[in-house]
């Protein structure tokens, strides 16, 4: 547990820091923002599809290091998937975070996108580490209102 930690707290600082896609995409397909008053994150998350895939994915906005870094990685894991890929995907990672803390984590589906178990301890966090997801969720099923985690 101390390894998956530790890994947890580097990808966090550096996506936190050095975010991955972090710019408005236009043109784009279609474009949520996320609010989570509680934290005070802000996100608009940008998709741009061709042929059934997400062949662009971007985000922009302010928030606390869980919530920016979550976006990043998830920027970085949805390009080139399938939308049926990045909704099982959105599953299998909500699914993972609002898990009890002991439970098994599915290293082989979620990839990267494993080191966010460590958010399982900190259940406040939860929504900071979904707010994106859920954005990104709206947008591919073409909604263009802002999704609030409250």
């Amino acid at each position: 547990m101390a390894d998956t930690r530790a890994l947890y707290e580097q990808v966090i600082l550096d996506h936190n820091k050095n975010p991955r896609n972090f710019h408005a995409l236009e043109p784009c397909d279609c474009k949520v923002e996320g609010l989570n008053p509680l934290c005070g994150d802000h996100f608009t998350v940008y998709v741009r599809l061709e042929g059934g895939r997400i062949s662009d994915i971007a985000f922009t906005g302010a928030g606390c290091a869980i919530s920016k870094s979550s976006a990043s990685v998830m920027t970085n894991v949805l390009k080139g998937k399938t939308i049926a890929e990045a909704r099982m995907l959105f599953t299998k990672f909500h699914q993972m975070i609002t898990a009890n803390p002991d439970a098994p984590v599915d290293e082989a589906a979620l990839g990267k996108l494993r080191v966010f178990s460590g958010v399982r301890e900190f259940p406040v966090r939860i929504k900071c580490a979904t707010l994106a997801w859920h954005a990104m969720a709206s947008a591919l099923d073409g909604h263009n209102n802002a999704i609030s985690t409250e």
